[in-house]
């Protein structure tokens, strides 16, 4: 019995930050403050920015190898791991910085690093470290979040593959240097064999994109693909073979974007705080209305929660655990579910002043409501919980 007890406490793993993790959580902070606060990304946005995100400041971000957190440095990276880069985002979702971070380093970088070749990694991979490579991918084929292709098919020729299909919301599709198309080699709509990654240069013949303007004023694109041209040598991992390294990938981002969310959520609340004491009706701050108490202790519990859902998930990351898929949808659920309910509370609370453009609050409901459909709605992971319940 001993020993069984201390085997378990040599696996249990506490939900903490360790002092090199705290560091790197109080200089990310301190940066993104000064460098990057929302005025900045107010500025983008007046500006009509046709980058959508400031070029100069990614450099400095790849620098202090922000961009090459999770990669191998053998590829140029810093082998941190995505926990790091999971706290570098939370921090950026309190002043919702615009990068390519979410499309190259989430998306792109980690398919290569899953399913790339050697060659591929090598060229790839440093380009995306030193902040000089978007790289980005292209699954989405209708409004709502599908991780298999329905209609983007690559037939095999004599020259390699063509690719022929359309993909929307593809994020930072209009800077993107590279893509990784999704498209179907063989098999059903609904097989997950058959399925092939290609990395297609942007600029290539037969691709057609078209920026997409959302509500959150980030980057998406329309892309098609018209007799599109590809080789072997572009094939991400095997054949028909890729959905694995897909799926994986979209459960790491979906983490990463968690994160993300969870540091919308808490500057969104930290902001309503500071209003309810400030605001004043009848003489008194509205912060000491009994009833403003009670919804603002509801929505820190929450917080306290995401936390913890979302410090789990990127762990599982790190220990390539089995039941990675589960955590990330749990994360992307909780997390969504409670984004929703702190954007709303904040601009109720803030008033009639939080759904105007002279108060940055509303900026935060709508990258919230963006962030919470991308990669799958509440909605979408909770059935798939369900269905992990069901095989447990």
């Amino acid at each position: 019995m001993e020993t069984t007890i201390k085997e378990k406490k040599q696996t249990y793993r506490p939900l903490v930050l360790d002092e090199e993790q705290q560091l790197l959580r109080e200089s990310a902070k301190d940066y993104l403050r000064e460098k990057s606060p929302v005025a900045a990304f107010r500025k983008l946005r007046d500006e009509a920015n046709p980058q959508g995100y400031d070029k100069h400041l990614w450099q400095e971000m790849a620098q202090m190898g922000w961009a090459g957190l999770a990669i191998a440095e053998e590829f140029g990276g810093m082998n941190y791991g995505y926990l790091g880069l999971g706290i570098v985002l939370e921090e950026m979702g309190r002043t919702l910085t615009s990068s390519p971070i979410n499309s190259t380093v989430l998306l792109g970088a980690t398919l290569v690093s899953l399913g790339g070749s050697e060659a591929q990694k090598k060229t790839l991979l440093g380009g995306i470290s030193e902040g000089k490579l978007v790289l980005t991918l292209a699954l989405e084929e209708g409004n709502h979040h599908q991780s298999l292709p329905k209609q983007t098919t690559a037939t095999k020729t004599a020259e390699g593959y063509t690719l022929q299909g359309q993909k929307t919301f593809v994020m930072d599709g209009h800077v993107a240097d590279k893509m990784v198309v999704v498209a179907r080699t063989s098999g059903n709509a609904t097989d997950t064999q058959g399925i092939t990654l290609f990395l297609v240069d942007a600029k290539a013949a037969g691709v057609n994109i078209h920026r997409s303007q959302l509500v959150d004023c980030r980057n998406y694109a329309k892309v098609s693909f018209e007799n599109v041209t590809v080789s072997a040598e572009d094939i991400i991992g095997n054949v028909g073979e890729g959905f694995a390294i897909l799926e994986k990938t979209l459960n790491i981002a979906r983490i990463g974007l968690s994160a993300e969310m969870l540091g919308m959520m808490q500057e969104a609340f930290d902001r309503t705080m500071v209003y309810l004491k400030e605001r004043k009706q009848f003489g008194v701050p509205i912060g000491s209305f009994q009833g403003l108490q009670h919804r603002s202790a509801d929505m820190y519990c929450h917080i306290e929660l995401c936390k913890s859902v979302v410090l789990k998930a990127l762990m599982s990351i790190e220990e390539d655990s089995a039941q990675l898929p589960m955590y990330a949808s749990l994360a992307k659920a909780k997390v969504g579910q409670t984004l929703a309910r702190v954007s709303n509370e904040a601009v109720q609370m803030f008033g009639g002043i939080g759904v105007t453009d002279d108060e940055e609050i509303g900026f935060f409901l709508k990258r919230a409501r963006v962030a919470q459909q991308s990669l799958g709605d509440y909605t979408y992971h909770l059935q798939r919980l369900v269905k992990f319940q069901k095989l447990a």
